[in-house]
């Protein structure tokens, strides 16, 4: 028994990377859910985010100086500008452009688009030669091919609908229906033009998003305290936040907070998606690299579908069912070719190690 144990606690401890991207998956399927609640009850996306941004910066900056203050870390003004400007793009941008398109579209579409979060992050990895691909090896054509096919799976999800897999009852729609919830911003609900709107603006957040990724591999290098690195990048984010909001909406009652689902949400997503899960992205970022942790991000689309289907009663359909069995038949090709390419580069290690002591 005791063996066994052991075995098990030494593969959760040689999976640890596996296991925080799985949970960060889980924490952006609920972050999706709560903020289409929040936004759908009538809170402003500027006002939500500043919100978000400043109970995550309150909840790090203790830990950060608790659990980091023996690590010394220089901070000079160049890096300090880098953090600022990473922030802004990388967190702010990508967060309030997320927020608002809640205002055009669903929690699963707006999950089901980031999965071009992996092509996106992929390319600039590529550009900037952070990552390699093998054209003649079998585990570079997996890490291409997977990511294609995981892109496109995305835009079958987006793209192709299908006939539902399932169809409720009268009596069922009539009182999820008559439910004061989000489910009343149906599929139907969206026009033509709220979909192409909500669509650009994840897309756009998207593309901040991935900067952010592909940034943080850089600056850990430079700052490798991770914590107190993800706290100033959260502080930074909750004055540009506070800025922007204040800019877009002047109303004070907009401001206010109350016992509802509106501070739920915001305790959620500040606590646990940008505190908790943002430190986890940058552990997992400086462990595996910035694809890694990207390829992971379909994986959020039918977690998001199913828990909107259950908690809003959204329709799922045969087109997006195909849409993520392409997307997760995809994020297994690369892990796969991910996989071969690190026992390669062990393999080819050990004689150089050999030669050396041999020397």
């Amino acid at each position: 028994m005791k063996c066994s144990v052991g075995q098990v606690t030494a593969l959760l401890k040689s999976n640890k990377p596996y296991l925080g991207v799985l949970f960060i998956q889980f924490v952006i399927a609920g972050r999706s859910l709560f903020n289409k609640a929040a936004i759908s009850k009538g809170m402003n996306p500027y006002v939500f985010v500043a919100y978000r941004q400043a109970f995550a910066s309150v909840v790090l900056a203790p830990f950060a100086i608790f659990f980091e203050s023996h690590q010394s870390a220089s901070l000079s003004f160049n890096l300090l500008c880098k953090i600022f400007f990473v922030s802004l793009f990388g967190i702010t941008v990508s967060f309030d452009l997320n927020s608002l398109s809640m205002d055009y579209v669903s929690a699963t579409f707006t999950v089901a688009i980031s999965n071009t979060v992996p092509a996106i992050t992929f390319i600039m990895a590529l550009l900037l030669r952070m990552e390699c691909i093998a054209i003649r090896e079998w585990h570079g054509v997996a890490k291409l091919v997977g990511s294609i096919v995981s892109l496109g799976g995305a835009m079958v999800f987006i793209l192709i609908k299908g006939p539902p897999i399932y169809s409720l009852g009268s009596r069922h729609k009539e009182l999820s229906s008559a439910a004061p919830s989000p489910s009343n911003n149906s599929e139907s609900y969206y026009s033509r033009g709220d979909w192409l709107k909500g669509s650009l603006t994840c897309v756009t957040s998207n593309i901040g998003l991935s900067f952010w990724t592909i940034m943080q591999g850089p600056l850990t290098k430079q700052y490798p305290a991770i914590l107190r690195l993800t706290a100033l990048q959260t502080f930074f984010s909750c004055i540009q936040s506070v800025v922007w909001a204040a800019a877009a909406e002047r109303n004070i009652s907009s401001w206010k907070l109350g016992w509802d689902i509106n501070l739920l949400s915001v305790i959620f997503c500040g606590v646990v998606a940008t505190g908790i899960s943002y430190w986890l992205r940058i552990w997992v970022i400086n462990k595996k690299g910035p694809v890694f942790l990207a390829m992971f991000t379909p994986l959020t689309l039918p977690i998001t579908a199913f828990l909107s289907a259950v908690l809003w009663k959204e329709s799922l359909h045969w087109g997006s069912l195909c849409g993520a069995l392409l997307l997760v038949g995809g994020l297994y090709g690369y892990l796969w070719g991910r996989h071969q390419e690190a026992k390669v580069e062990k393999e080819e290690k050990k004689p150089a190690e050999t030669t050396q002591e041999t020397v």
